[in-house]
């Protein structure tokens, strides 16, 4: 297979089933919104590699964890989102309400070991936590462009669900990544 096909060098793109188009229609910036996500997470893995050098708190390699089997569920979103609406060929959805409710065990998981969150945080701390806010942020991006869809043609309500809960269980890991590293967390501080 090679990885230059040529036929989006007129600014096209093909969603699933074959149907062309442009390369900035709603449905190709959300799922290429959910893609850089999935980047982001994956430099956040990087940054959390272990360290090889000793033993390292047990909440980093649960983090990997959950964040390895998130980024195989962002492919199943980004292919859910490559399927025209009308979804002519009859195939279900990838994302279901199981995955969310996933999502939501791994936040009550990781924040139940957590101090409890008394004042706004800056995104930082680590670089694992830094890259884990900014995949949040961008997860909260793909999910604003999957509403902005949503209102031109219709859209799986759990893949909303799924990016809604994901930018919180993003929130959470950074938290988590952040204090298992005994990194404090930066405050806001308000001009006043």
């Amino acid at each position: 297979m090679k990885i230059y096909t040529r036929t989006g060098d007129q600014g096209e793109t093909s969603l699933r089933w074959g149907q062309r188009v442009p390369k900035d229609a709603l449905r190709v910036e959300a799922y290429g919104a959910v893609d850089e996500a999935n980047c982001l997470i994956g430099l956040a893995l990087a940054h959390l590699q272990a360290p090889g050098d000793g033993p390292e708190p047990e909440v980093l390699g649960r983090v990997r964890e959950i964040l390895l089997r998130v980024q195989r569920e962002l492919f199943d979103v980004g292919a859910d989102l490559a399927v025209p609406p009308e979804r002519s060929k009859g195939e279900a959805p990838r994302i279901t309400a199981a995955h969310v409710s996933g999502l939501e065990a791994s936040i009550d998981e990781l924040d139940g070991g957590l101090p409890p969150l008394r004042h706004f945080i800056l995104p930082g701390g680590s670089l694992a936590a830094a890259a884990l806010q900014t995949a949040r942020a961008v997860t909260r991006r793909a999910e604003r462009r999957l509403v902005t869809l949503a209102r031109q043609e219709p859209v799986d309500p759990e893949l909303l669900r799924y990016l809604n809960r994901l930018s919180d269980l993003l929130f959470v890991c950074a938290r988590a990544v952040n204090h298992a590293l005994g990194i404090p967390e930066p405050q806001v501080t308000w001009n006043r």
